[in-house]
């Protein structure tokens, strides 16, 4: 399976209630293959993502789609709104009757809607390179008017994605890995942000290997297993919201660690405003490490 397929496995398993879901079916849409009075309907490569989409169409607008599948070798799976009626009660519930409308911008004010509404369209039309191969992530959309909408989105959550134009599509992508793991994150897919940010770590490592020759690639190896470990910890009490009511001592080092995810002790006592020795930072990690452990 592809880093792209496993994201969007991810992304499929979340059960959105509510208004996110409306949300996340409306991303679906605006970035199927089809979105217009004429026809409505979404292709794609992952089985798992049509059933997910027919199952937000019938939650969401009470509307059943029919569902083929294409080709032998290289199967790729259709859900299409056959009805007319259903078509036009989906685009009146959106507020998009027509394709001049442009994107309803209530069904996405909310931030929990906004990330809903980008798993729909990374669903739909997204995909994320495994981070060995590099960093890249896109939106890949039909028109210029849905790559505006989707890009409003993006630059109000502060992820200005790049734009090209490939044949007659459009593509919004980024390549700095900072701003992939924020998309991720906003769609949710957590456990696929912290691979890519434990790819980067390691990336950043076996780079520095290279520029230092007399470095001994045992110690470094081992500092970068302390670095992940440390963030995985940091990780794990800023899920159990514990982490803004640590003592300041540890919420200074967590956060020096999070800033520097790849620096060694002696840079992080280096990088420290608090005058701390080598010892003591190690010492505040391992309480940190200690507690997360600990955490329930």
């Amino acid at each position: 399976m592809s880093f792209s397929a496993e994201v969007k496995a991810e992304l499929v398993a979340i059960r959105a209630t509510g208004c996110c879901q409306l949300a996340e079916c409306y991303g679906m849409l605006l970035c199927g293959h089809t979105f217009s009075d004429r026809s409505i309907s979404l292709l794609t490569e992952h089985e798992v993502v049509a059933s997910h989409f027919a199952r937000l169409l019938r939650l969401c607008f009470d509307v059943r789609a029919t569902q083929t599948v294409r080709g032998e070798k290289r199967k790729r799976f259709m859900v299409a709104v056959e009805n007319p009626i259903d078509r036009k009660k989906i685009r009146i519930a959106l507020g998009v009757l027509h394709a001049s409308d442009g994107l309803n911008f209530d069904i996405v004010r909310r931030e929990c809607c906004a990330g809903a509404f980008l798993r729909g369209a990374f669903l739909s039309c997204g995909s994320v390179n495994a981070p060995e191969k590099g960093y890249h992530a896109e939106f890949l959309v039909g028109s210029s008017s849905i790559a505006d909408a989707l890009d409003a989105v993006l630059a109000e959550r502060h992820m200005q994605a790049r734009r090209a134009q490939r044949g007659k599509a459009y593509v919004l992508y980024f390549k700095e890995s900072d701003r992939i793991e924020d998309l991720l994150t906003v769609m949710s897919a957590t456990n696929h942000t912290l691979e890519l940010m434990h790819a980067k770590i390691y990336k950043d490592v076996r780079n520095k290997i290279n520029r230092i020759k007399n470095c001994e690639t045992a110690n470094i190896l081992k500092t970068v297993d302390a670095a992940i470990e440390q963030r995985q910890a940091i990780e794990k009490l800023e899920k159990s919201g514990k982490f803004e009511s640590l003592p300041p001592e540890l919420l200074a080092v967590a956060q020096l660690r999070k800033e520097n995810p790849e620096a060694s002790l002696s840079e992080l006592v280096a990088l420290s405003e608090e005058p701390i020795t080598r010892s003591g930072l190690n010492h505040r990690l391992k309480r940190l490490l200690m507690l997360a452990n600990t955490d329930k």
